[in-house]
């Protein structure tokens, strides 16, 4: 592992795709929150799927 850093990009089932899936689904979440929050409305009812 010498040479490498954690947070190169690589695919395939590695812990760097696992760190990078749990990274964005943090950042949908709070993205999601903060729409929920700003609009008064769910994120289905924004994009007007409900």
């Amino acid at each position: 592992m010498q040479g490498e850093t954690r947070n190169d990009a690589k695919f395939g089932f590695t812990p760097q795709a696992e760190n990078w899936n749990g990274r964005l689904a943090m950042i949908g979440f709070v993205a999601a929150l903060i729409t929920e929050f700003v609009t008064g409305q769910g994120v289905l009812h924004f994009w007007g799927l409900l």
